[in-house]
């Protein structure tokens, strides 16, 4: 009698109670003002939330960034002297809406707490896009958060002096009220101990490597997350911030999308879901989706935007 096929996986799966029994001992160091602070538009974040979820993941990346802090020590005293600071670099991945920027700031408000890596910074890629006039110009504008869009080129040259321990780097910033890079706006890091790197694409590999040495972004990561839900929900997600938007950020004359300001909430309801579906869906499809196997470990919402499974990759 054959014996039944037995499928594995690279992950280890964990429910809700299960991942949040992983917390053991680590102490709440958020407030509800603290907490409110990371909240991007129409998120839903709870403290029960942190406790379960965000406070066990903070002890499991405090436990990585210690090792790999011990490495590089290791690994001096073998070379007989000390090289630059290089900080643990952790990207955050998923569609639009998902809840990235939201998950982002309150990894960087938790592992700033703990000791030994007090200085966490955090970048997006939105900074990295081209500027509206070079996406015009190549026919790219409604392809803005493609693969394409960016200038991937300057991201790699940023992660690599980020990680040869450079005092001084640059990231360009992005106004999402201008829907545009702006001219002379940076962000600086100055060698912290831990860097948060946050984007659509972030974990996009070439399709094909012609040469060995040819560099990508997610060369650069210690540690990646996937923020993951059924497409269902996150388009439910991008059309109720769209309508928020159109309330609140639309209305200033200053809004890229100040055009949508006057639009009936059916007509904007059916606005946003033209934008998804021409644009946002097809690029989580075609180039986010397919990276979530890439990752770390895989952060899975429900429809509440709680989540409800962690799969974590095995070592």
């Amino acid at each position: 009698m054959a014996e039944a096929a037995t499928t594995f996986s690279r992950f280890s799966s964990f429910t809700r109670e299960e991942w949040a029994r992983l917390r053991d001992s680590t102490p709440l160091t958020l407030s509800e003002g603290d907490l409110e602070s990371t909240r991007s538009l129409n998120d839903r974040v709870s403290m029960g939330e942190v406790e379960q979820i965000y406070l066990p993941l903070s002890r499991l990346l405090n436990l990585y960034v210690h090792a790999t802090q011990e490495l590089y020590r290791a690994t001096q005293t073998f070379l007989g002297y000390r090289e630059a600071k290089v900080p643990y670099v952790i990207a955050i991945a998923g569609s639009v809406a998902v809840g990235k920027s939201t998950i982002a700031r309150l990894l960087q408000a938790l592992l700033s707490r703990w000791p030994g890596h007090p200085r966490v910074d955090l970048i997006t890629t939105d900074g990295f896009l081209h500027p509206n006039h070079v996406l015009e110009k190549r026919g790219l504008l409604r392809r803005k958060g493609f693969p394409e869009s960016y200038d991937r080129a300057r991201l790699v040259r940023f992660m690599a002096d980020v990680k040869a321990g450079v005092p001084e780097v640059h990231a360009p910033v992005y106004s999402h009220l201008k829907y545009d890079v702006m001219p002379g706006h940076v962000q600086t890091v100055r060698q912290p101990d831990v860097v948060i790197v946050e984007g659509l694409n972030v974990l996009q590999a070439p399709e094909r490597r012609p040469q060995l040495s040819q560099l990508f972004v997610s060369d650069f990561f210690d540690f990646s997350i996937y923020v993951d839900a059924d497409e269902a929900e996150v388009e439910r997600w991008y059309v109720e911030r769209f309508l928020t938007l159109r309330d609140t950020v639309f209305q200033d004359p200053n809004s890229y999308f100040h055009r949508y300001a006057a639009l009936s909430r059916a007509e904007a309801r059916e606005v946003a879901r033209g934008i998804w579906h021409d644009i946002n869906w097809v690029n989580l499809r075609e180039n986010i989706l397919p990276t979530r196997e890439r990752a770390h470990l895989v952060l899975t919402k429900a429809a509440n935007h709680f989540v409800q499974q962690v799969q974590l990759r095995r070592v």
